[in-house]
């Protein structure tokens, strides 16, 4: 498994760990700030995912007035590592 870390821009996270397996499925998504216990869910919903998908699903969402969210920063993160 490879490990990522990515340092998130505009949110209140301040990192996204991840893992990415040969298959490009995701494993052990962490976020260090943020909101915890969405951010928390995040990770178990996406666990074992395909990180294309999750990408294309999270991409553009936002929060509030910020013009991105923590999981449209994961998918700028899986976009780079993809």
């Amino acid at each position: 498994m490879e490990k990522h870390t990515y340092s998130p821009k505009g949110v209140c996270s301040t990192l996204i760990e991840y893992e990415l397996d040969d298959e490009k499925k995701i494993h052990n998504l962490k976020f260090t700030g943020g909101c915890n216990g969405n951010l928390k869910a995040i990770g178990r919903l996406l666990e074992g995912q395909d990180a294309k998908q999750a990408a294309d699903i999270l991409r553009g969402n936002q929060c509030g007035f910020k013009g991105t969210s923590c999981a449209d920063q994961l998918s700028k993160a899986l976009d780079e590592v993809l």
